[in-house]
């Protein structure tokens, strides 16, 4: 015979529907957390504990249930500001010690939203003078739940927890494309050698090449920002799959009007609550526009980093800021640690996407059951990208400056100069120019009119960097 859990000084005994279950007497949660977080122990809690804009939605969902809920009739509106009262204190972080789990669970997220209602039916009876675990009056499945299923109510926290987290992600994003503009306007008059396949090309201007940074960077905001009509679209009023069984008919609706009152977020219910469930594209669209951002982040966190390759064995064009040293062996190295870490958030977004794509194709039937790996994996580039785009705003692109006595060198010694000689003496003998020049190591200039191909007023009226980078006059956006 299995022997019942008992009690003792230090804990409280709680029941679910498979039995009674020690839980400490100190905390809010109730059985179906405390099991959890006995059968789920996986990986350092640090790493996979649901971060607090998880929490605050699932009081945001929880609030707004009990709104409806109380609107439509189905729970008395006493319980119902109970219930409000203590997710309040959800939504302002007072409770988020009562949230102990975390990603690997079950693929519902069932244990995570029996957290909230646990917690929250604690603590809203304990405002009415109630002990925890009494469920008198809140009870954490009939009036707290009432109306929803983890199915639709987890499905609602990712949307609300992503978009919150792609506003602080596109706030960062703006300060570097900011930095990365200003830039360019204060070096939009600076000839650089262009390089294209690594090898030497014509000019450009320093400006123009940060302004396509930023311009990446205007692009990526762009595609997240095209994610959030579909993150807008929450499944609540579904419940388990999709049909609304147990759910008033308005239920879903008014709940996504207290939700879109409390956040600011233009919500509104899914047109198909069942897909919903099955599947998270939403997430998954999100999940790609945060890796198109992490592509364009990794493009320009390298490019400054050859830029400031050497200093005297590179190209040397850019200055990099000295933030620490970079060697424990050779004395005065300093390295790009900034532009390396940056790349490194790069990678591991590339890794969360692909962890996204796969898990969302996992929706056998009425039901995706990868909810709370595509969460994490979505929440955890936007974070991490996010602290990256600070730092490297910070104390890379603010202390950026250029070589310009590097810069001049390599673009006179460039042989890609005679492309400005193409139309006056053909290809054929410009490239022949440019190959004397290189086997012999000599100047352009001078093997240029040395062998009468041009001469040296000819070559200096012709052949001017500034010029040939741009060669229609200023381009778009030059005040």
């Amino acid at each position: 015979m299995r022997r019942q859990p008992q009690s003792n000084e230090h804990t409280r005994l709680e029941h679910d529907s498979l039995g009674p279950v020690p839980v400490p007497l100190t905390r809010l949660w109730g059985a179906v957390t405390e099991r959890s977080r006995s059968h789920f122990a996986i990986g350092d809690p640090a790493a996979y504990r649901w971060p607090r804009g998880v929490i605050r939605a699932f009081g945001l969902v929880k609030q707004a249930a009990a709104a409806a809920n109380a609107a439509v009739g189905t729970i008395d509106p006493a319980v119902a500001d109970l219930i409000r009262q203590a997710a309040d204190e959800v939504i302002a972080g007072r409770l988020d010690d009562e949230f102990p789990l975390g990603v690997f669970q079950t693929g519902s997220g069932t244990h995570s939203n029996m957290n909230a209602n646990e917690v929250i039916a604690n603590r809203a009876n304990q405002l009415a003078g109630q002990a925890p675990g009494t469920y008198r009056p809140v009870h954490p499945n009939d009036h707290v739940n009432h109306g929803q299923s983890s199915n639709d109510v987890f499905p609602a926290v990712m949307h609300l927890a992503t978009l919150e987290s792609l506003d602080r992600l596109d706030d960062t994003v703006a300060q570097l494309r900011t930095a990365f503009a200003e830039r360019a306007r204060r070096w939009r008059a600076i000839p650089i050698l262009g390089r294209t396949h690594l090898q030497d090309a014509t000019p450009v201007m320093l400006g123009d090449v940060v302004a396509t940074w930023a311009a990446q960077l205007d692009h990526a905001r762009s595609r997240l920002n095209e994610t959030r009509p579909y993150l807008h679209q929450l499944p609540l009023g579904g419940t388990a799959v999709g049909s609304g069984l147990n759910a008033h008919r308005d239920f879903g609706l008014r709940a996504i009007e207290h939700l879109a009152a409390a956040t600011g977020y233009p919500l509104r219910q899914a047109s198909d609550l069942g897909a919903g469930l099955s599947a998270h594209d939403a997430m998954e669209t999100a999940s790609a526009a945060l890796r198109a951002l992490a592509g364009a982040l990794f493009k320009l966190a390298n490019d400054i980093r050859l830029y400031g390759s050497g200093p005297r064995g590179g190209l040397g064009e850019l200055t990099l800021p000295a933030n620490e040293p970079g060697s424990s062996m050779m004395p005065g190295k300093v390295n790009p640690s900034q532009c390396e870490a940056l790349t490194m958030v790069a990678v591991q977004a590339f890794g969360c996407d692909a962890a996204v794509a796969w898990a969302n194709a996992q929706g056998p039937l009425q039901l995706n059951v990868y909810k709370p790996v595509i969460l994490h994996n979505v929440l955890e580039p936007a974070r991490l990208l996010r602290d990256a785009c600070v730092a490297f705003t910070e104390y890379c692109v603010s202390g950026l400056e250029p070589d310009l006595a590097r810069i001049d060198a390599h673009l006179q010694a460039s042989l890609m100069l005679v492309t400005a000689l193409v139309p006056h003496i053909g290809y054929d003998r410009a490239a022949e120019l440019a190959l004397t020049a290189h086997r012999e190591g000599r100047g352009l200039r001078d093997v240029a009119v040395e062998t009468g191909a041009v001469t040296a007023d000819q070559f200096d009226a012709w052949v001017r960097p500034a010029e040939m980078a741009r060669p229609h006059g200023s381009r778009p956006g030059d005040d």
